[in-house]
């Protein structure tokens, strides 16, 4: 039997759901969607829809299941609105990256030969734009959104196969991002900043929509992006013909990549810092920052505003470089600095948690609206159990795989009251096992 723990779970699930309810134009669609968050926070190694239907208190036909989640209309982005609104914690930074779930075949929408950050390597693979509100303590997803290549939006055939919808057409990963920022401040949260890496950071219209929206924002850098030192004086030139000399004139510096004014920084110029990633044990590295303005934007006829550029470099003769544009005001302390840029870490274990704890690159379906149904999905039940770790409760902090094993441990003992035939097939199995030992 199930104690009073587990019962009062369940309830907090039921009423964490219902706020979903409306989201859904027909009354069994709310019926299937508890039953696919029960199999995703089930025992079943596997998160593919047969594994998961197998594995459900009160399941309903495959048909009706697979259904749901691949053919019935209704709206991912509707429940990705509902989910933003009744997020508990509103306050944080903002992580925008990328994701990718290998693929053994061209059918699977988007899938295509790119970088797959899962392998580390070019390979066939889907890639999602992902935002999530890191809070300090826990993420929260906020939206993902699947990178179509342009071989895929222009192929008619595929497109059909996969029931893309017409609207979807070909988008960089840039304007992905900025779609999940635009989003995430319509949703009423409160930004304190943005970060992300060098596929954002070397954009100037990414840099320039989040100077415009006052955001400030920490993002990694390519080490070949050209910077001016400091702030150019604009000069008119009249030894130099058009269209060297412009209305506003010229800078009177050269512009020069990061990584050739980061080597040129004077040993006095870098001091080592210490951070901490969560509660992992802490890192250092050496770290020099100055004020400089970005010369990319001086190509479109425009200066881009004076900001940061941090400079990373590991410890050792062979230590990694890193650099990044950093947003903050020019009283900012290196400290501040060296915290913000590497707040990015957030993410790379909220994909961990997603997949080893809740499949969400195990889904096998090929088509548009499948990816997205299940993606939402998965997220709602991610954000379920966030609430659960902010639950007042004795000793420390739970950690996202200790209550993900709290929740899976009631959902099997739920599973072994409804459907007592699994005990006994166990049980049997035990004994051959056994039996095979000797």
């Amino acid at each position: 039997m199930l104690d009073q723990h587990a019962w009062s779970l369940l309830r907090r699930l039921t009423r964490w759901l219902d706020q979903f309810t409306d989201c859904f134009g027909h009354r069994a669609q709310p019926v299937s969607l508890r039953q696919y968050v029960d199999g995703l926070l089930g025992d079943s190694a596997r998160k593919s829809m047969s594994a998961m239907l197998a594995r459900v208190s009160e399941p309903t036909s495959y048909q009706a299941f697979q259904h749901f989640i691949t053919h019935a209309p209704w709206d991912a982005e509707v429940v990705w609105r509902r989910l933003r609104a009744v997020t508990p914690e509103r306050t944080g930074i903002l992580i925008l990256d990328e994701t990718s779930f290998p693929k053994s075949g061209p059918h699977s929408v988007g899938a295509a030969r790119q970088y797959c950050g899962a392998l580390g390597k070019v390979a066939n693979c889907q890639v999602a734009v992902t935002a999530a509100l890191w809070t300090g303590r826990r993420a929260w997803p906020l939206g993902a959104l699947l990178y179509l290549p342009a071989g895929w939006a222009s192929d008619a055939a595929r497109r059909l196969a996969a029931r893309v919808p017409p609207a979807i057409v070909f988008q960089e990963k840039w304007r992905l991002a900025l779609t999940l920022v635009r989003r995430a401040r319509a949703a009423g949260l409160t930004l304190t900043a943005v970060v992300a890496d060098a596929e954002y950071g070397d954009n100037s219209i990414v840099r320039r929509t989040l100077h415009r929206l006052r955001l400030p924002y920490a993002l990694g850098i390519s080490p070949t992006l050209t910077v001016f030192r400091g702030t150019p004086t604009l000069r008119i030139d009249p030894q130099q013909p058009p269209p060297r000399n412009r209305r506003a004139g010229w800078p009177d510096q050269e512009a020069v990549s990061v990584r050739a004014l980061s080597d040129a920084l004077p040993p006095r110029t870098w001091r080592r810092v210490e951070w901490r990633n969560g509660t992992n044990p802490p890192w250092k590295a050496d770290f020099a920052a100055v004020r400089v303005t970005p010369a990319t934007d001086w190509t479109h006829r425009r200066l881009a505003p004076e900001i940061w550029l941090l400079c990373e470099r590991g410890l050792g003769p062979t230590g990694r470089r890193k650099h990044y544009l950093v947003a903050l005001p020019a009283t900012a302390s290196l400290a501040q600095l060296v915290r913000l840029a590497h707040h990015r870490w957030a993410i790379e274990q909220h994909y961990q948690d997603c997949k080893s704890e809740l499949g969400l690159d195990h889904f096998e379906g090929r088509s548009y609206p499948g990816w997205q149904h299940h993606m939402v999905i998965s997220a709602v039940a991610f954000a379920f159990l966030q609430t659960e770790r902010m639950r007042p409760r004795e000793g420390p902090r739970l950690t996202f795989p200790q209550v993900r094993a709290f929740v899976q441990e009631i959902f099997t003992g739920l599973l072994f009251i409804s459907r007592p035939h699994y005990m006994r097939w166990m049980k049997q199995a035990e004994q051959r096992f056994h039996q095979l030992r000797i």
